[in-house]
């Protein structure tokens, strides 16, 4: 699951943070708790009165499906040409592999315009893929072996070549079967006005904010991954040549009884080279140092490959991240980049503009993957996250927070689990659960006062009444499912991916939206061959310039 690297990134976050954050005082890290605390009455009236711009929250989605046949296997097609250009389309793009599209929504303040926009995507899409179905399911199945998975093409131009010579590398050092995982990307930021409502006014300050919201999610993200999780299983396929400790719940499946979110553990995004990396969320400047030296320090068993074998590629560089995308984390700062600019420069010169969320599964019982209860929740968590106090960061509470995580990954769903509080203290999963959700509650309920509405207490509620029965969330009903028809994890997948398509095909595009969207994948194309026809360079000193920092 990489998200790729250009200068045309397609989607557009607006410039709009000047802003600043109040300072809090902070106790010793190593000995803090990582439980929520008390929002202030203050924040809470700020963030319900309805000219805060509490109702403009912005947020945009990135959504990952792989391409497969009638048949489930990954498909081997080339990136359709009714869909146009991957490298230049502005919603529609592939991720690692030919056969894995990214689905793109433009920014939006009301969370059904972004599904409306991200369902009008998928219309297209299913007019515009002959003989294939969307992978509903974040975990793939028949992807065959590692030569067999298409690794994404992207033109001539050297960004395209760049794109493509990036993902053979992380395929060099991880495998490519790692990288067919999808998922769900939400982009959110904040509103001018609510930022000044809050009382920042300086970018600077706004980034010391998103600082302390990512913070607050590595140490309370478990908790999405117990909500959303939706992949307790995978196909014998996928494990053949894994080392694992699941278990064999019918011939063609393998899981673990209480798993919430496998992609999010070890048979997912793990890396042995990033497991030794600390990177410090406390201030932008720490992120910076900590990211730069990953990118800068070479790591020897990718110095072993070389960069180049008989005149090809393999990897953009030996360091331990060829780029600052490669590394692996639930939660990313991020700033829009200029053409040939590297995302942590953009981010120094000009501080945090969103944050990205990349732990969200792929809702199997959704057609888009994702609804708007999902992303009401995820906007109340976010600022809950934004608005409780945020203690710094350490290498101690680092290696707690991932021990967390796995625990809730591999048995989020146990009644008995606990987990690590802080240095000293534990706390079962349900009562530090409880405790989150009374947070997030007020939250929603200020954020339905500013909208008029109780949609962010509903779908607060429904997340709450997950808590207390397990069998409520995602990763329960999907085993529910496949024990009630008595059908592995591969037709439970093929089976969705044959109702979302024959949904589609009840719902297609008008006749005028689907030549408007023609028309777009006509333009991209025509973009595509300005940038190639602009390259004169030689490709080698494109490079060496893309990769400086």
């Amino acid at each position: 699951m990489v998200v790729a690297y250009c200068a045309s990134t397609p989607y557009f976050w607006r410039p709009i943070f000047r802003l600043a954050w109040n300072q809090i005082t902070v106790a010793d890290p190593s000995t803090q708790s990582s439980a929520p605390n008390q929002i202030s009455e203050r924040i809470l009236n700020i963030l319900a009165a309805p000219e805060s711009g509490s109702q403009k929250l912005q947020r945009g989605i990135e959504k990952e499906s792989l391409r497969v046949n009638l048949q489930g296997e990954l498909s081997r097609q080339t990136h359709p040409e009714t869909l146009g250009s991957p490298l230049t389309h502005p919603e529609i793009t592939t991720d690692f592999s030919e056969a894995q599209l990214e689905l793109i929504t433009d920014v939006h303040d009301n969370p059904q315009a972004c599904l409306t926009q991200l369902t009008n995507i998928h219309q297209f899409v299913h007019q515009g893929i002959d003989q294939e179905l969307l992978w509903p399911s974040s975990m793939p199945c028949l992807v065959g072996n590692d030569e067999d998975i298409p690794l994404g093409q992207y033109g001539t131009s050297h960004i395209g070549r760049a794109k493509t010579i990036y993902r053979h590398g992380l395929g060099v050092r991880y495998g490519r079967l790692m990288q067919t995982i999808s998922g769900i990307h939400y982009n959110f930021s904040l509103p001018t006005e609510l930022w000044q409502a809050l009382g920042i006014h300086s970018q600077d300050d706004v980034t010391d904010a998103y600082f302390g919201l990512i913070r607050n999610f590595r140490r309370w993200s478990w908790l999405l991954l117990y909500l959303f999780g939706a992949s307790p299983a995978v196909c014998r396929s996928f494990t053949k040549n894994i080392q694992h400790q699941l278990t064999e719940i019918d011939e063609g499946s393998q899981y673990l009884p209480h798993a919430t979110s496998l992609r999010m553990g070890p048979l997912g995004y793990q890396s042995n080279a990033q497991s030794a990396l600390h990177i410090s969320y406390n201030s932008l400047g720490e992120y910076a140092r900590s990211m730069q030296s990953a990118l800068t320090t070479d790591y020897q068993p990718y110095a072993n490959h070389g960069v180049l074998l008989d005149g090809h590629y393999q990897q953009l560089n030996t360091a331990i991240l060829q780029i600052e995308n490669e590394f692996y984390g639930t939660i990313r700062p991020k700033r829009t980049i200029r053409t040939g600019e590297r995302p942590i420069n953009a981010l120094r010169e000009r501080g945090v503009e969103y944050v990205e969320v990349r732990c969200m599964d792929l809702n199997p019982f959704v057609p888009i993957g994702i609804d708007a209860q999902t992303i009401r929740f995820l906007d109340v968590f976010l600022i809950t996250c934004l608005v409780a106090q945020s203690q710094p960061d350490s290498k101690l509470e680092i290696a707690r927070l991932q021990a967390n995580q796995l625990a809730v990954v591999e048995r989020g769903r146990d009644p008995d689990l606990v987990l690590q509080l802080n240095e000293s203290e534990e706390i079962s999963l349900r009562r530090w659960a409880i405790d989150l959700m009374s947070q997030c509650r007020q939250v929603a309920q200020a954020l339905d006062q500013a909208n008029n509405t109780t949609t962010y207490r509903d779908t607060t509620d429904i997340q709450t009444q997950k808590i207390n029965d397990p069998e409520l969330t995602p990763s329960a009903q999907v085993l529910k499912q496949m024990r009630e028809e008595k059908i592995p994890f591969f037709r439970f997948s093929m089976n969705k991916a044959v109702e979302h398509a024959e949904y589609f095909a009840r719902t297609p595009l008008s006749p005028d939206q689907l030549a408007d969207m023609r028309q777009v994948a006509e333009h991209s194309f025509t973009a595509q061959k300005e940038i190639e026809a602009a390259d004169t360079r030689p490709f080698e000193e494109f490079l060496e310039e893309y990769l400086s920092l």
